[in-house]
């Protein structure tokens, strides 16, 4: 599993991480029930403090994303539909938002960008 840190952006090292892992989550790139690394592995390797990793599984355990097992590790959760359903959304929510202040800044209204999505949907 590869985990890119960037120090240059705004968001926090731990939200990297959430987001990255569950990013792999939802596209099958980790399966049910398979291993994460260690808290103190996977800090290590990105050079981290153990309590930003932590903080990382911690979220992405309360989302429903992993679960961990005292003494043996954290393990991707067993897939729950309505929790991917969510999660995908959220970021189409994020995209959409995005592409609408692209739209804004370069003088598209939001009638033009309801169109083209329309035409786009359309031709899958």
């Amino acid at each position: 599993m590869e985990i890119y840190i960037s120090n240059s952006g705004t968001k926090p090292i731990y939200e990297q991480i959430t987001d990255q892992i569950k990013a792999a989550i939802l596209a099958g790139k980790l399966a049910e029930g398979e291993a994460l690394p260690s808290i103190r592995f996977l800090a290590k390797e990105l050079g981290i403090s153990v309590i930003t990793t932590k903080r990382a599984y911690e979220d992405l355990e309360a989302a429903g994303f992993i679960h961990t097992v005292p003494g043996k590790g954290s393990f991707v959760a067993a897939a729950d539909p309505e929790l991917h359903r969510e999660a995908t959304l959220k970021k189409v929510e994020e995209l959409l938002s995005q592409a609408l202040d692209v739209a804004a800044a370069g003088g598209v209204t939001r009638s033009e960008v309801l169109e083209t999505l329309k035409l786009l949907s359309e031709g899958e």
